[in-house]
């Protein structure tokens, strides 16, 4: 059964770019496989990784993120 979640912008895009940038390091193919379908999936829904300002968002993504939940 499929299951849906729901993410605001600054999450789903600093989410993204630690996928993309392949800092978790999946033990085996099928978790390596699951993530890369995540990432693909929020790549679909992301304009920002496009951007020509793609720094700036991300690093104000991130700063929302530690004002809200802490560093």
């Amino acid at each position: 059964m499929p299951i849906q979640i729901t993410l605001e912008d600054d999450k789903a895009l600093v989410l993204f770019e630690l996928l993309a940038s392949r800092c978790i390091e999946a033990p085996s193919a099928p978790e390596r496989n699951a993530l890369s379908v995540l990432q693909s999936l929020l790549e679909k829904h992301l304009a920002a990784p496009f951007s020509a300002n793609y720094a700036e968002l991300l690093a104000s993504a991130r700063s929302s993120l530690v004002t809200r939940y802490g560093a």
